[in-house]
């Protein structure tokens, strides 16, 4: 079915910004609708912007009034700071699509609905295989934050295809996005001038180029590919190759002082690490792709090792110079000093 009436959540973000702009210029479409708390900072081309919340029933209005006949759900928030903490983080992931699927099963006019998810719903740890299908059962259920939230995501939008099997629906499940533009929790750990890892672990990592992700999603809203589908780049890296060839510096933190540091990251602003990115970073992840070419039928631009490169250079990073490292010295021996007064403390208590 080709789309002629299309709904975007999270329009105001970047990839849901560039999504609707590029549905936008299609002039096959007559209607692209982005819908978002917040009014976007960029030019959405012809988009017509709806500030609403898709927590609120309200959201069904907007569908059933434009006859919409397209959903992309992309309103789903990675890091609890976005979204003004971890409550309003799991309310805006879970309850939102809750409401916005309710809104979709009530709305005869919709056809398609189309689900930016991740391969997070893996999870990470020691027991997993080299290559997650999307069969494959995770060894390690998350437990917490965004990769718990999408699991359940995933667990409602399977329930609404079964009450709505007249609806093509397609869970697109994407690495780690990297690129010039696109800002994670990982593009800017990789931009820190020394990038903390867990001492004894190299984990394997694989990415997907911006571009690409942009490009794997229109595809899904322009053709009918139902199922899941997992979305990356092909090959991976190991986390030490990356770190140099970000020209960055490597600081080993023994594994019972990890938690402690990620705590001072996110105090100091540098970074927001979650406790599943903190096991991504210590167990990595990889997913086999055959399916996105032999049913979804695309092919990503760049390789995993292509699209860091891109982001290693638009990034402009460079080896760290001398004044970086002696406050990367600095920083160390006050994480150390923190982790002497949080052993002595322990031992006294």
């Amino acid at each position: 079915m080709r789309p002629r009436r299309v709904l975007v959540t999270g329009a105001s973000r970047y990839l849901g910004g560039r999504l609707a702009t590029w549905l936008a210029a299609d002039p096959a479409i007559e209607v692209v609708i982005g819908v978002d708390t917040v009014a976007p900072k960029t030019d959405l081309g012809r988009t017509e912007f709806v500030r609403a919340d898709i927590r609120n029933p309200l959201i069904g209005k907007v569908i059933s009034q434009a006859e919409i006949d397209t959903v992309v759900h992309m309103n789903v928030i990675a890091t609890p700071v976005t979204a003004g903490g971890r409550a309003a983080m799991k309310e805006i992931n879970v309850i939102g699509t809750m409401q916005l699927l309710a809104a979709c099963q009530k709305a005869p006019s919709v056809r398609k609905l189309v689900v930016k998810s991740t391969a997070g719903v893996y999870g990470s740890s020691g027991r997993d295989p080299a290559l997650f299908t999307e069969q494959t059962e995770p060894r390690s259920v998350p437990q917490s934050g965004y990769a718990k939230d999408i699991t359940e995501v995933e667990g409602y939008v399977r329930g609404f295809g079964r009450r709505r099997p007249d609806v093509v629906v397609s869970t697109l499940r994407f690495t780690n996005f990297v690129g010039p533009r696109v800002d994670t929790p990982l593009t800017r750990y990789f931009s820190l001038p020394t990038v903390p890892t867990v001492l004894g672990f190299d984990p394997r990592l694989q990415f997907l180029h911006e571009d690409d992700a942009l490009a794997a999603l229109h595809r899904a809203v322009m053709q009918d590919l139902p199922g899941i589908t997992n979305i990356g780049g092909d090959g991976v890296l190991l986390l030490s190759q990356a770190i140099r060839r970000a020209g960055r510096v490597q600081l080993p933190v023994p594994v019972p002082l990890v938690h402690l540091a990620a705590q001072l990251a996110r105090r100091s602003g540098l970074v927001d690490f979650s406790p599943e990115q903190l096991t991504f970073v210590e167990y990595g992840r990889a997913v086999d792709t055959t399916r996105m070419r032999d049913v979804f039928g695309f092919t990503p631009r760049y390789t995993t090792r292509a699209a860091f490169d891109d982001f290693v250079r638009a990034r402009g990073l460079r080896h760290v110079s001398p004044e970086q490292l002696e406050a990367v010295e600095h920083a160390a021996l006050a994480l150390a000093v923190r982790a002497d007064d949080f052993v002595r403390g322990g031992a006294h208590a």
